[in-house]
């Protein structure tokens, strides 16, 4: 009998298509859209973190976490205090609360809860200041999307058509089995032309800025899908969640922009500072 159902490649060309043009809109509405679709995206992560830490910890009830969340995201977009002492506050209440539970072990449960609490927020809490930065901030925001979306798709078919050809030794075989390094090269290249593409439009940014950050991004956003891959293998589970189809869950489909955004920010910081750009 013929199967009916899309194949995951299908899948991902669909959400692709369908998703892509309503995120890049959103970005360049900002504002309240961006920070409606931020703190979306951070409410059903830390929600995909909290089933993570369940298999390995205890951690305090999920209301807790998604109200953590809330709290840090309104206060990234109206930055009512500093963001370090609201951070600095929750660590102190989930101490606190760790004293009256008699569950599990009180490291494991402070250390995972502040991991998925400050990891998920402080990501998504950074693209959202990011955006924010006028006159550039939807420039920003469209690099670091453009140079990740491209580097998945070039490291994606590099990977299939040459993997394993050039170097046998895996990208990091032990949290990634199906990463070479020639999808990692095809990557990188794809980050780059990425990068050149959002130079063409003539944003305002400058070009070598451009194409540097286009670099950079190609060489670590690998790491952020290493890094969820780690969380994932720790949990054995295959998928943070199966919300997006062929994807995954947020966790799995933004694990490279999470990653990546906190550093671009720090990037565009250091640029600002040094050359008044």
């Amino acid at each position: 009998m013929a199967e009916t159902g899309m194949s995951n490649i299908q899948q991902r060309i669909a959400v692709g298509v369908a998703g892509v043009p309503l995120v890049i809109w959103i970005s360049w509405m900002g504002g309240a859209y961006f920070f409606a679709l931020m703190l979306l995206c951070s409410l059903l992560a830390i929600n995909e973190f909290y089933r993570l830490l369940s298999v390995k910890a205890i951690p305090p009830a999920r209301s807790l976490f998604l109200l953590c969340s809330f709290v840090l995201q309104l206060n990234f977009f109206f930055v009512v205090v500093e963001p370090w002492i609201l951070l600095l506050a929750i660590l102190m209440t989930f101490l606190v609360l760790e004293m009256f539970r008699t569950e599990g072990s009180r490291i494991v449960n402070i250390g995972s809860s502040m991991t998925a609490i400050f990891y998920v927020n402080i990501t998504f809490g950074s693209l959202m200041v990011i955006r924010e930065r006028e006159p550039s901030g939807f420039a920003y925001v469209l690099l670091l999307f453009v140079c990740i979306w491209s580097a998945d798709i070039l490291a994606y078919f590099g990977g299939r058509l040459f993997g394993g050809k050039l170097f046998k030794k895996k990208f990091f075989e032990r949290l990634s089995p199906h990463k070479t390094w020639e999808g990692y090269i095809s990557g990188c290249l794809g980050s780059v032309l990425g990068s050149a593409a959002v130079a063409l439009l003539d944003l305002g940014l400058p070009t070598v800025f451009t194409l540097v950050a286009g670099l950079s991004i190609g060489l670590f956003s690998p790491l952020g899908d290493l890094v969820e891959s780690m969380f994932k293998r720790d949990a054995g589970v295959k998928d943070s969640s199966s919300l997006i189809p062929g994807h995954g869950g947020v966790l799995d489909r933004f694990d490279t922009i999470m990653f990546m955004s906190p550093l671009l920010y720090l990037y565009i910081y250091f640029v600002e500072v040094w050359t008044g750009l």
